[in-house]
């Protein structure tokens, strides 16, 4: 047993317990600035994670605690996207702090907690370890979706959420207990040998699918996306924020080793259905949000539809769709935490994300009105930013495979109409921001410096992977190598 491996989870682990012993004497005013040290302390285990963790050449993959736990190129890189947006994150949670009533140091810390059950999801080679991180990541979710508890959109948020996060963990317990049943195994290496003799078995096809339907749930996937607009809307904008990036990367990080390492013969059977899935949660999410006022809410439309173009990437069936599923979650990353950075900052009341809030925001703050229009573009797929070349790569993994199942060109069409229709509710955004008119409070927007640079980064992040794409795809590509 190997608990070295572990290195990035303990040492988050550590960061969030000492944060809640340091509370313990510091003085309430102080108490706030403890998002910057939990920041620079996600920092540097990033940095650490970047240029002191790599994997010989000669064992690409590294186990612990009998195999549950598997240290790869895919894991590395989700553990190292995961630690990026919780960067963000907390700086942003430190704008927000000052809407929390109590339990600041409390805050951070749970944002750390739901961080160490995403880094530990990401090595997930066991149904047992991938149980248990979706339940770290979940429950301490329940806690934060309803940590404003004097708001009633925040407590109805969490409530709804506690109950379908219920359900969802019941779909993937009794999944998990009906594979486990039929192949005597929860091993996700060992399960790859014996799962083709059970391709015809229905009770070890339904345990599968209850799983996927678990997971479905994580990444708000149609028709499991019920819970999405509601908690978007009502959660504090940093949880939402990490919910909308690290909870779902969390979930198609899971889903790629279901079916690509667990089940690959399976998998290979199933392209009707994750057809079916990718095309009704783009048309969903798109065509549900046009009508929308809230901006967190259509943010939480927006989610499903693009948790149905990632699905292009899956259903295509190949490596180059796997490599583009990664790649669409790096420019995701940057895209979406630039939106909530400038939501949290503008939009000060829990409750109050409508439209007409951004009204004048190009004179208030001509950054954070640059930041929002780009990260709308970018979810636009507008070229030269990395939405656009997402889009492209899931779109090109997907033709690919149409010459053998002319369903891939039905989804193709249907990806593109989803393209062409959210141009319509995400330049209806950019519209609020330069043309609705000035609203009473033309006061200058202030900017700490934490969050300018934060959003420097985001506005960076978009442009660098949309102009320069090779660099992370090289990157995907070799942490997708050891999928089949």
């Amino acid at each position: 047993m190997n608990v070295l491996l572990l290195n990035h989870e303990l040492l988050v682990l550590a960061l969030a317990l000492g944060l809640l012993l340091v509370d313990l004497w510091l003085p309430p005013p102080a108490k706030r600035n403890l998002g910057y040290v939990a920041a620079i302390g996600v920092g540097l285990i990033l940095l650490y994670s970047l240029f002191c963790v790599e994997l010989p050449s000669r064992q690409p993959v590294q186990y612990a605690f009998g195999q549950m736990y598997a240290l790869d190129g895919l894991a590395l890189f989700f553990k190292r996207f995961f630690l990026l947006a919780a960067l963000i994150v907390l700086l942003m949670s430190v704008e927000f702090a000052d809407r929390l009533a109590a339990g600041i140091a409390e805050f951070y810390a749970l944002i750390l907690f739901a961080l160490s059950g995403m880094l530990f999801a990401s090595s997930a080679n066991d149904f047992a370890l991938l149980f248990v991180s979706l339940e770290l990541i979940t429950v301490t979710f329940y806690v934060l979706t309803s940590f404003q508890r004097g708001i009633v959109t925040s407590l109805e948020a969490g409530v709804k959420y506690l109950i379908i996060g219920a359900l969802s963990t019941a779909f993937t317990v009794f999944g998990i207990a009906l594979v486990y049943g039929i192949s005597h195994t929860l091993n996700f290496g060992q399960l790859s040998l014996v799962a083709g003799q059970f391709s015809a078995n229905p009770i070890f096809l339904f345990g599968l699918v209850c799983v996927l339907a678990g997971l479905g749930f994580k990444i708000a996937a149609f028709p499991f996306q019920i819970w999405a607009p509601d908690v978007y809307q009502g959660a504090p904008a940093p949880v939402t924020a990490f919910l909308a990036v690290g909870s779902k990367a969390a979930g198609f990080a899971l889903l790629l080793r279901v079916l690509f390492i667990a089940v690959p013969d399976i998998t290979a059977h199933w392209s009707n259905l994750l057809i079916i899935l990718s095309g009704f949660s783009i048309l969903y999410g798109n065509l549900c949000a046009i009508p929308q006022r809230n901006l967190k809410r259509l943010l939480g439309y927006s989610s499903v539809a693009h948790a149905g173009y990632m699905l292009l990437g899956v259903a295509a069936l190949s490596a180059a769709g796997r490599s583009a599923v990664l790649y669409y979650l790096s420019g995701y990353l940057f895209t979406v935490l630039g939106a909530f950075t400038v939501i949290c900052r503008v939009l000060r009341q829990a409750d109050g994300a409508d439209l007409s809030g951004l009204a004048g925001l190009h004179r208030r703050s001509p950054l954070l009105a640059a930041a929002l229009t780009l990260s709308m573009a970018s979810l636009a797929g507008i070229p030269p930013l990395a939405g656009f070349f997402g889009k492209f790569l899931l779109l090109k993994a997907v033709i690919e495979q149409a010459p053998a199942h002319p369903g891939y060109y039905c989804l193709a069409f249907t990806a593109l109409a989803g393209v062409v229709i959210s141009l319509y509710y995400y330049f209806g955004v950019v519209r609020a921001i330069y043309w609705a008119g000035d609203p009473a409070d033309l006061s200058p927007i202030q900017i700490s410096k934490p969050t300018r640079i934060s959003i420097y980064g985001c506005v960076a992040g978009m442009l660098y992977l949309g102009i320069f794409p090779n660099s992370i795809l090289d990157v995907a590509s070799r942490a997708v190598e050891l999928l089949r």
